[in-house]
């Protein structure tokens, strides 16, 4: 068995470097098992030290010109070269437990793809109330964070990966199609719970709570034009880190 790690990064130079070393040791999980890891990253158009940092942890680089999440997710994937693709953002930290678990629901057989519960590196009340519920749909739902992603290839590579039209929520997208597969073929979707990833709050800083609230209304009331545009989608696009 073999995986491959991937990790999309746009001018990530000042987090990238911690996650990759948490990635790698994560990965012993894998190791343990015999199984091959690669880790590769997407430099998804980035003016800083993104490539070099990646480099230097020894991770495969790619690089993808349209600064998208979703293309940059993809092209990462188009390069990888293992039997499950774990995709991971570049201010996410997954442990060696997280692996271990995505590694027995692997070895099972009967899991198609799947995600797991979050939680964030700082504490914001609001935010905290927000990543809670979302916990909350996420394992009623069968809906994956894009922080944290496994899928076996083959579902990844039929289904076409992630949908290139939407510059936000493309995890949502590939959740509901990943569903639909999953039953068509008898296997299931997991969303794991007992070893939650820490991913960065640091939106909160970097953005007002005007701000946030206009996107998210906008998303309410114009959904399509919203997560389809990469300016209505400025939390992700707008250079901010």
């Amino acid at each position: 068995m073999n995986i491959s790690v991937i990790v999309p990064a746009f001018n990530e130079e000042k987090l990238l470097g911690a996650s990759l070393a948490e990635i790698k040791t994560a990965t012993s999980a894998f190791i343990q098992r015999g199984w091959g890891c690669e880790l590769v990253v997407c430099d998804n158009n980035s003016t800083d030290r993104t490539t070099e940092i990646a480099r230097a942890a020894g991770a495969v680089v790619v690089f993808e010109p349209v600064n998208q999440i979703a293309r940059a997710r993809n092209s990462g994937a188009a390069v990888a070269t293992g039997d499950w693709l774990i995709f991971v953002d570049a201010d996410t930290h997954p442990s060696a437990e997280l692996f271990a678990d995505v590694a027995e629901q692997i070895a099972a057989g009967n899991c198609l793809a799947g995600g797991v519960t979050i939680r964030l590196d700082e504490k914001f009340f609001v935010a905290a109330l927000i990543t809670q519920l979302w916990n909350c749909a996420s394992r009623l739902k069968k809906l994956m964070a894009g922080s944290f992603i496994f899928v076996e290839v083959k579902a990844f590579r039929q289904l076409g990966g992630f949908d290139q039209e939407m510059f936000a929520a493309e995890e949502l997208e590939l959740s509901q199609r990943l569903k639909k597969l999953a039953r068509a073929h008898g296997k299931k979707i997991r969303i794991l719970h007992r070893h939650p990833i820490t991913t960065s709050a640091r939106k909160m800083k970097l953005y007002s709570t005007r701000e946030m609230a206009g996107f998210f209304l906008r998303t309410v009331f114009d959904q399509q034009r919203t997560l389809r545009s990469r300016e209505a989608s400025y939390l992700w696009y707008d250079g901010r880190r």
